[in-house]
């Protein structure tokens, strides 16, 4: 995993998860909580190889940044059940990414402690606090951008995640 390709990663998982449902969803401004959520696990990624003397477990890196809002609902619905959505989804995306996949420790912690200080609990792994300390970065960018994350590589595994959703639903198994 070491030489993985982020591309590579980013649509691997997707295949077996429902990360394209996230595309449905505005998170921060006018982004997706899709690209939300890849924009967060690029710049984890590009971080980590940074500060490579930290020795950021990758693997856990990513899948966890990928899945930190992986709540897969729209929470600017009035629905009683998405009130206080900063405090709960981090629960209800480790609920939704249990059911998709077999977490270890670390990913499950960084799902569930990205949003402290909000939640009072702190990370307890380093790719955890990576993983909440980009997310602020990155909520905040897309907050006050017009158009953010013209990356090429954002949005090619953008693009990737919802062509192999498409490619998975018109597929010969669902005619």
């Amino acid at each position: 995993m070491e030489h993985e390709d982020f591309l590579f990663f980013v649509s691997r998982l997707a295949v077996a998860s429902r990360l394209s449902q996230e595309s449905a969803f505005l998170q921060h401004g006018v982004t997706r909580c899709l690209l939300h959520s890849i924009a967060v696990a690029y710049y984890c990624d590009r971080l980590a190889g940074y500060l490579q003397a930290l020795r950021f477990r990758r693997r856990q890196l990513l899948r966890g940044a990928l899945l930190h809002d992986y709540f897969l609902y729209d929470w600017h619905d009035p629905d009683p059940s998405h009130r206080l959505h900063g405090f709960h989804h981090p629960a209800r995306a480790l609920g939704n990414a249990l059911q998709d996949f077999s977490l270890d420790p670390v990913e499950q912690n960084i799902i569930l402690r990205h949003m402290f200080p909000l939640t009072p609990i702190p990370p307890k792994y380093r790719e955890a606090i990576l993983v909440c300390l980009v997310d602020k970065g990155c909520s905040l960018y897309e907050v006050f951008a017009r158009r953010p994350y013209s990356n090429w590589r954002i949005q090619a595994a953008w693009a990737l995640v919802l062509q192999g959703a498409s490619i998975s639903l018109s597929g010969p198994h669902n005619s």
